[in-house]
């Protein structure tokens, strides 16, 4: 079932070491400042948690995993402290995925645009549907994915991020993506999705946590930086969403939606 609470919703189930953490916003689960905040501190507080070995992460509904940041707020601010203040908050969400002790697994059902994309990459292991597409429309807006880049890159190379970025109108398919290295699987049913990736997340939490978290610390050995540089990241991006451009071109999809 999908929310109707304009600030959106989070609920996570734990069950025999596996949390299911599942998101939802009416606005095609797009991501705002609350949201964001609340998958921060609900991930710490499963990274500590010693009856969890492991996370999925999902969202709500049958169509977009997740259409990125939330125009209504962008379209709010108005200052360059309140602009990096919000994405600043995708910024803290990969790097809160980055340093999470136990491993993420992403289910995606839908497409996924811009921040969608950069959740997507911070997760360790994606299980996708065949309708699972990518778009990154940053440039089109008139700002740029300066924040999730590294994650993106870190998994599809440098090219395929060049090759998402200057295409912003373009939309990737779910095999491009796991030819890339951004999804692990790809199934054609939502049956077989909800099935297989619940079905290896168990898997994974069965296994030993002790193991599980030292390969997480390993496989992410060299971002140690990313803490300060997706801040950096962060407001480089608040300025140029609010230029004359980038506010005319938000309204403008605004009205379209």
């Amino acid at each position: 079932m999908e929310t109707t609470r304009k600030e959106g919703s989070l609920y996570t189930r734990i069950d025999e070491g596996l949390a299911i953490l599942e998101f939802g916003h009416p606005a095609s689960n797009s991501l705002n400042s609350i949201l964001l905040d609340r998958l921060c501190r609900e991930l710490e507080a499963l990274s500590e948690n010693p009856e969890v070995s492991a996370i999925l992460i999902q969202s709500e509904g049958d169509r977009a995993f997740c259409a990125g940041a939330s125009f209504d707020e962008l379209l709010q601010v108005s200052t360059p402290e309140q602009s990096k203040t919000f994405f600043s908050g995708f910024a803290r969400l990969i790097n809160t995925m980055r340093t999470c002790h136990k491993p993420i697994v992403g289910k995606i059902q839908g497409k996924a645009v811009g921040g969608g994309v950069g959740l997507i990459a911070a997760c360790d292991y994606v299980i996708a549907s065949d309708k699972a597409s990518l778009r990154l429309s940053e440039l089109g807006i008139g700002i740029a994915p300066l924040v999730i880049a590294p994650a993106v890159a870190r998994k599809a190379g440098v090219s395929g991020l060049a090759e998402m970025t200057l295409a912003p109108s373009e939309w990737k398919s779910a095999y491009w993506a796991k030819e890339r290295g951004l999804y692990s699987k790809v199934f054609e049913s939502r049956a077989s999705l909800d099935k297989e990736s619940e079905f290896f997340a168990r898997d994974l939490a069965s296994q030993s946590p002790q193991a599980l978290k030292l390969i997480k610390q390993a496989l992410w050995e060299g971002t140690e930086h990313w803490g300060q540089l997706l801040t950096d990241r962060a407001a480089m991006t608040g300025k140029l969403a609010l230029s004359d451009r980038a506010q005319k071109t938000i309204a403008e999809f605004k009205k379209k939606s």
